[in-house]
């Protein structure tokens, strides 16, 4: 099926990532995009069994300039409005308040970060005990800080950033982990597609190095125990590493872009998502649905392709079905899985793929293999188009597709 599309292009303006491979797009490109072998940062020992890739030094002042902002911040929110800085600056809209003023904003976001302590103090207490629901109403009014329970709110990002950077257009909030990324960036292509706005900010962020997280998605039989390895090859149940990262793009019409001669990294030609049950086919399913939405864009031959594959089971299995079964389709995609280098950012992990696209095609590569020779081969030209993938670790499946302009 040929995918119907309106006359209102949308092109990526802006581009901000910050994670642990670096705290800007052109460190991204300067690791990634070089042709030489990439190391991922990781680190094993911090919270063993789990290994997790950690934040880059970063220096928050760069895009938050007051103190105040910072503190007042828990570390998933600084991530995320140093992002979106680095991605209002990168297009040129940032200190501009004409620009600003009509800026919309869209958000991947979760829940915020939880108090350890808190939760150490009423797990010790409910040892001897069996009401937990009253034992933590009489411990968590006096525990918790109404600004730090408000810091909690996943909006509180979407409102940190039109303060910090006053962007002051309308302002949307997604929740519910890689579904939301999802979502976000859907949201914001239909939107300019549709000539309901012409500029948009759109992005997410997670903090990977917490406990509080780790035990969540543990429990949830999530993570990937030991040594650090390719998604492809986490066998025995497989898992993500978690990584720390912040990614925002700036979308934008054609004839705004146009009209004040910003230069796109590339037009993302489409994103389509869908929300399989999830049993045993559904996301082979699922994804071919989605790829069928497009495929008329699509020509025969090579696809560079940019999956945010987790590596948790057996979704990560599904989508590599996926991707092998393109061959009947007279595809062949040239895969890299970018959570095998910056790790899995869960909200962020779309918004990322679709900021790194925006870079291959501006350097005019792909990141080198770093998976086994099966699926990660080498691309033999430059790509003009890059194909980006979204399957949740549990919930959510997402195609994107980005393209080079003249």
């Amino acid at each position: 099926m040929t995918l119907k599309t309106s006359s209102n292009e949308v092109l990526i303006t802006g581009v901000g990532l910050a994670s642990s491979l670096g705290a800007d797009a052109e460190a991204h490109l300067a690791r990634l995009f070089s042709g030489a072998p990439v190391t991922p940062a990781v680190d094993e020992a911090r919270y063993a069994p789990y290994p997790v890739h950690p934040f880059a030094e970063v220096d928050f002042s760069r895009e938050i300039p007051k103190k105040s902002d910072q503190r007042q911040m828990e570390l998933w929110q600084r991530i995320g409005v140093y992002a979106a800085g680095l991605a209002l600056s990168d297009a040129g809209i940032a200190r501009n308040p004409e620009l600003l003023d009509r800026t919309d904003l869209v958000v991947a976001a979760g829940s915020g970060e939880r108090d350890t302590k808190v939760d150490c103090e009423v797990l010790e207490k409910l040892g001897p005990r069996d009401d937990a629901a009253l034992l933590a109403k009489e411990v968590l009014p006096s525990a918790l800080r109404p600004t730090l329970f408000l810091a909690q709110l996943s909006n509180m990002l979407a409102g940190n950033i039109s303060i910090v950077h006053n962007v002051t257009g309308s302002s949307r909030t997604f929740m519910g982990e890689e579904m939301a990324g999802l979502a976000a960036l859907e949201n914001a292509h239909r939107r300019i597609a549709a000539g309901q706005a012409g500029l948009i900010l759109v992005g997410g962020a997670l903090n990977a190095e917490r406990e509080d997280l780790l035990l969540g998605y543990e429990i949830g039989h999530n993570l990937w125990r030991g040594s650090h390895c390719p998604v492809w090859d986490r066998e025995d149940g497989g898992g993500f590493v978690p990584g720390s990262i912040g990614a925002f793009v700036v979308l934008e019409s054609k004839a705004h872009a146009d009209a004040r001669k910003a230069k796109p990294y590339g037009r993302l030609v489409a994103v389509e998502t869908g929300h399989a049950q999830r049993e045993r086919g559904a996301i082979v399913r699922t994804l071919a649905d989605l790829l069928g939405r497009m495929r008329g864009l699509l020509p025969d031959g090579e696809l560079p392709t940019l999956s945010g594959a987790s590596g948790k089971r057996p979704a990560t299995c599904e989508e590599r079905v996926f991707l092998t079964q393109l061959a009947s389709q007279n595809l062949n995609p040239i895969v890299r899985a970018y959570g095998s280098l910056l790790g899995h950012g869960v909200e962020a992990q779309f918004p990322a793929g679709i900021a790194l696209a925006a870079l291959a095609l501006k350097s005019g590569r792909l990141p080198p293999p770093g998976g086994p020779e099966s699926i990660e081969q080498p691309l033999s030209a430059p790509p003009q188009r890059v194909l980006v993938t979204g399957v949740g670790h549990w919930r959510g499946e997402g195609l994107a597709l980005v393209e080079a302009v003249a």
